[in-house]
């Protein structure tokens, strides 16, 4: 169906794609899948007509195609669902699928009836059981996903781009978004997946190619395949699996909540001790996220109590954790994490402005630290000058967590810390993690993966419905048991 051949693209002196070969068949599901930085988001740009390639061609159904314009792409049959959805909250499920494309009727008016019609018909020939009059800001996210995908459809997609679809997805989701996927693939259309979650790619592809450093390494059938040689054949070398620790005995105490409460969660008690690495997991919903963001003062704590290395502290706002010594990277990068506008040296020092100021920024002392931490986390970037968005997800989330490491804090908490971001980068950042332990910083860890609970802490709260349902030591974790506590299935206490 599709035939990318000999595609060259670069940027500057930076060559990003040299003699890429790429081809999908028809009702083929096909990774897409390479380190953060290989060129994938720039092979699918060019294909989704953002990008122009600087030689090379394109063939749709054997026929040689140019798409100058995103729109261009769209009409040829091609959509695209990149990884941060582009949903409009306060619209409806049926407004959302038809933006930009509404119906009219005869006097020129939006057709709204036969928008909510044949929504519900595609949502039904979907298998999906929900109402075009729903508020986008109501759903969860597969749902989203959902009316993302619905609305490729809508415009009558023969080849979907899925960029990351499942990142931000619990298990339970992730099942609805693949089963969606079989049935488009019964029907005809094509999806290329981008995703870094190698066992994913083993459960729901047909085929994978892998980009490495612009060029492709490997292309094959999923048949067989395993997720060590898939890691292998993206960074070059063989990826670690075994659980990662300090060897150190853990400090004072460092950080204590006592039945703390708020918005999505109550009566939560966790104790963080110097050079330990404490989990929080569970499924969407499940509080984590509003607790912590609580605990850094974003969001407003209603009960309990807080204290930090044994005193009483009253955090109202994130200035004041910041004084305190607590820093937070959040989950959501495009929302909290960066400023799109600002460069990658101004986002990776934001949080220690001062220490570069007497009334002016010393750009000098500004650019030494962060070229130190740069090179300590191993920043692909041409120019530190350049803005933040000019790198790839697994990047822009290491420059995140560049300026709360140039803060020094005594307490890091690390919402999703792997979010988006390939195996190589992942390694490099459970690195990071364990070696602030091993300086003696307190780190909280809340992520929906079992196996990043079970790599990376020393202990891990399975939270269920805003409660914890139960705590478990390295050695008692398991996939089973942590699904168990965080579906409700069992409560083991502390």
């Amino acid at each position: 169906m599709l035939k990318m051949l000999g595609i060259h693209k670069a940027f500057d002196e930076t060559k990003v794609l040299q003699d890429v070969d790429f081809c999908v068949n028809p009702g083929e599901i096909h990774a897409l899948i390479g380190e953060n930085g290989a060129g994938k988001s720039t092979l699918m740009n060019i294909l989704g007509g953002v990008l122009l390639c600087d030689s090379g061609k394109i063939l749709l159904n054997g026929k040689d195609v140019r798409f100058l314009r995103p729109k261009d792409a769209m009409d040829a049959g091609i959509a695209f669902i990149h990884q941060e959805l582009n949903l409009i909250n306060d619209l409806t499920v049926y407004e959302n699928i038809f933006i930009g494309r509404e119906l009219k009727n005869r006097a020129g008016f939006v057709d709204k009836k036969e928008m909510i019609r044949r929504s519900a018909a595609l949502l039904e020939r979907m298998g999906v059981s929900l109402d075009p009059n729903t508020m986008v800001k109501t759903l969860d996210a597969s749902y989203k996903q959902i009316v993302e995908i619905a609305r490729a459809l809508m415009m009558e997609a023969k080849l979907i781009i899925m960029d990351e679809p499942t990142t931000s997805l619990t298990d339970v989701e992730i099942k609805v978004v693949f089963s969606l996927m079989r049935t488009l693939k019964k029907q005809g259309v094509s999806i290329i997946f981008i995703s870094h979650k190698l066992g994913e790619i083993l459960e729901i592809c047909d085929a994978y190619t892998v980009l490495r450093d612009g060029r492709v390494v490997r292309s094959a059938s999923v048949e067989n395949a395993t997720a060590d040689e898939l890691a292998y054949h993206m960074v070059g070398h063989p990826v670690r699996t075994e659980q990662l620790q300090t060897g150190k005995k853990h400090g004072k105490e460092i950080l204590r909540g006592e039945k703390l409460c708020g918005r999505g969660f109550e009566n939560v008690d966790f104790v963080l001790h110097s050079g330990e690495i404490v989990g929080f997991t569970g499924l969407l919903g499940d509080g984590r996220s509003e607790l912590f963001s609580a605990v850094f003062g974003a969001e407003k704590l209603q009960g309990g109590k807080l204290y930090l290395e044994g005193i009483p502290v009253r955090i109202d706002s994130p200035i004041a954790a910041k004084k305190l010594g607590i820093g937070y990277v959040p989950r959501n990068r495009k929302e909290n994490g960066i400023l799109k506008d600002m460069s990658i040296l101004d986002n990776g020092t934001l949080v220690t402005l001062e220490k570069y100021s007497k009334g002016v920024i010393s750009s000098r002392l500004q650019r030494g630290e962060f070229d130190t931490m740069g090179k300590r986390l191993r920043i692909k970037m041409s120019s530190a000058a350049h803005k933040i968005t000019s790198l790839s997800g697994g990047n822009q989330q290491k420059v995140v967590l560049s300026k709360w490491l140039a803060a020094k804090p005594k307490v890091l908490i690390f919402d999703n810390p792997t979010q988006g971001v390939d195996v190589g980068a992942k390694e490099d950042i459970y690195d990071i993690i364990v070696s602030l332990a091993k300086e003696g910083v307190g780190v909280v860890i809340l992520s929906s993966e079992s196996q990043e609970m079970m790599r990376l802490c020393d202990r891990a709260h399975v939270m269920y419905h805003g409660k914890c349902a139960g705590v478990m030591q390295r050695g008692e974790m398991s996939e089973y048991e942590i699904m168990l506590l965080a579906t409700g299935g069992r409560e083991v206490k502390a």
